[in-house]
This record gives structure tokens, sequence and C-alpha cells, in this order.
């Protein structure tokens, strides 16, 4: 396919997914890989294993081979799947030494903060988060002992930019690592490790599988070290390892990544442009717009679309904003993003009395539904605001 010494392109990438790297069973001719289930593998006369797994927690074949895909996807070493998104968070944490410190954006994912505020408060670790809206902020918030910075490439869910390059600059000028969760930005058009990051993270429940049927998470190396080792005796020692019909799952989801990403970022632009200047509307948040703050550096980090999430600022209360939700019937009010169907949450309410996000914010996950039944479903709910 593409010469092992030159960069892995978007079109290898598509590729890739679509054939599942180019599957084909050598026993049976099959195009489909196949679900290992099997949690015991068995060892030869000689009393050597006959595959290379020795037991179910370390792997199964249909979880190895997802993670060759990802990682081939990633241009990484290697990959590991784990049962959920938070395990995988809680591994790469976990490798984090008392002593050192974490640095984080103020908005990001909230399951992931309060990891990084239970071990800091229990494991004698410095935990600070920076203002991701502020030009400089990073840098200036970085300390000499900063052992892990962990950015969302666009924050969730005020959408806000973060420079990858800038980031993995700055971190390693101080001897740490960065990791970037890419959740929302797949590698069918970012790609971390080419700009500096040490490991990628992903929500595999969302745009890998988006089919809204998969807890899953990854994360995809740069370098084979000690660290890495570590994941490795974390991912063991805990079992958090995915299952065999979630890894084929997953498989089968990102066979579509490449085509689901597209129609769903036409959707998110064409449906930001539409209420941009909406007298209900106090903003629309969405990096593909030409207006938005982040725009410039998103063109430079997201080559091949920007996604389905997108935020949107109303003029009214939490009240009101919650009834807009309420009234949608196209989109549907869920707590996850990137699948095929319009998701749309009130993130403040879900994040708890704590939330910074603005409490008149609705997050949308645009599907791949058609672009006028989703218009014409804000539309109509944008009615409440009239009563």
């Amino acid at each position: 396919m593409n010469d092992q010494n030159l960069p892995i392109t978007d079109d290898d990438r598509s590729l890739l997914l679509i054939q599942a790297d180019h599957f084909v069973d050598d026993r049976t001719g099959a195009l489909v890989p196949p679900i290992h289930t099997s949690t015991v593998f068995a060892r030869d006369e000689n009393y050597e294993l006959i595959g290379n797994i020795r037991y179910g927690r370390y792997g199964n074949p249909t979880t190895i081979l997802a993670e060759e895909l990802l990682a081939k996807l990633e241009g990484g070493r290697e990959a590991r799947l784990f049962g959920s998104g938070l395990a995988a968070t809680t591994a790469i944490l976990e490798t984090v030494k008392t002593g050192q410190h974490i640095l984080a954006p103020q908005v990001m994912y909230h399951g992931a903060q309060k990891w990084m505020r239970r071990i800091a408060e229990r494991r004698g670790i410095e935990l600070s988060f920076f203002d991701q809206s502020k030009p400089g902020a990073m840098r200036k918030a970085i300390r000499p002992n900063t052992g892990l910075l962990w950015i969302e490439a666009a924050v969730n869910p005020t959408w806000d930019i973060i420079d990858i390059k800038e980031a993995a600059d700055a971190v390693h000028a101080v001897g740490g690592i960065l990791c970037v969760d890419g959740s929302v930005s797949p590698p069918v058009t970012s790609h971390p490790l080419e700009l500096g990051a040490d490991i990628v993270f992903h929500s595999c429940s969302k745009y890998l599988n988006g089919h809204s049927d998969v807890l899953a998470g990854v994360l995809v190396t740069n370098t084979l070290d000690e660290r890495w080792d570590e994941v490795n005796v974390i991912r063991n020692l805990s079992g958090a390892v995915l299952g065999a019909f979630e890894s084929w799952l997953l498989i089968r989801g990102m066979r579509t990544l490449s085509v689901r990403f597209e129609r769903a970022s036409d959707n998110a632009l064409a449906l930001a442009k539409h209420f941009l200047k909406h007298p209900k509307v106090q903003g629309v948040l969405y990096p593909g717009l030409e207006s938005h703050p982040g725009h410039e550096v998103a063109k430079r980090q997201m080559t091949n679309g920007f996604g389905g999430m997108m935020s949107i600022l109303f003029d009214g209360s939490p009240e009101d904003v919650q009834r807009v939700a309420c009234a949608l019937k196209v989109f549907i009010i869920g707590a996850s993003l990137g699948g095929v169907e319009g998701l749309v949450e009130h993130r403040a309410s879900v994040e708890g009395p704590d939330s910074v996000v603005p409490k008149n914010l609705l997050r949308f996950s645009v599907g791949i539904e058609p672009i006028q039944a989703l218009i014409g479903d804000l539309e109509q709910a944008l009615d409440v605001l009239n009563k």
C-alpha cells in the first residue's frame, strides 16, 4: 500500500479502515474478521505457546487485530485497548510519579478531570488547569516538574482549539510528555503523533465505533519505553483489556469511519452557518467557522473535516435551554457523541454545580441524518423560547 518509509496519508488511512487492513482469513477466505472468544490459549508438545497469547486478560486475536489497525492509523508504534475510555485514561495517569505535575485545560471531559483530582489528592501529585481560551496560558502554566500535559485538541464542549505542536514543544522542554485526547478528532482528520504528541487517547465509544454500541478506550504510543511497559502492566494486572466481541464491533464501526466523519462534518458546518445569525442564538461554537478564534489552527490540525461536534449558546435561562433540548424531535437527548445519530446535551447540568460550562450552552453531536431534518428540528424547538 504505502512505503513504510513515507508518512501515511489520509487516503492510506481510509483504505486501511475500509478493508480492515486488507483482512482476508487465511483458512476460509472470509473478508470479515472472526470473533475469538477463547480466554485459554494452548501450548505445544514442547510447552511453547502456539501463538503469542497466554491468557485472555492479556488480549485475544480480535483485540490485537483492532490494536494493530489503530496503531497504523495513528502512525504509532503500538496501541492498547481498554474496557472503557476512563480505564485507558486511568492507565496513563497512573504512570505519573509522586511529586510530578499534571497540567490540563480548565474545560475538558469531566470524568478524566475527576480522576486527575482524585489521584492528586491521594498520591502527592501536583495538579493545575489552564484557561484554554487564553493564548499563552498553557505555556505559563507548565512547571519544571510537569510530567504530563493532557489536552483535548478541540476542547469539549466549548471547542476551543489547542495547538498540539506548541503543547508538545512546551512540555518536552521540561522533560514531560504530551497526551492528546483525540476522541472528537479521529485519525481520519487529526494526526497528533506527527505533531509531536507522545500518546494519543481515544474514547473508542465515540467516532471510532460510531454506532453507540461499544464501551472502549485506546492509548497509542509514539515510543516503546518504560512508561509504555507500565501501561501494559497496569492493564494486565487490572484486567482492563477490551473483550473480543467489543473489539469486533469496534473494527466493524471503524470500517465506515471515513464516510461517517465526512457526512457529520458537512452537516455540522451547514447547521453552524444556518444558526450563526439566528435572533435567538448568542453564539455558535464550531471550529469549522471562519469566525472561530481557533479556526486557523484547527485547519492545520484537522486536515479532513472539522467533525460533527458543536455547541450553541442560546438567549435564555438554563431552564429555557433545557426546554429547547426537550422540544427536539430528531436530535436525541443523550450523554455521548460521535454516533450516526444526532445527540444533544445540556452539559452544565450533567457536570453538576462545579461545572464551568456556560449554563445557556447545548452541546450537539451532529449525526448523518439529512441536514434539512436537523435544521428544521432545531428551528421548531426554538419556538419554546417564545412561550
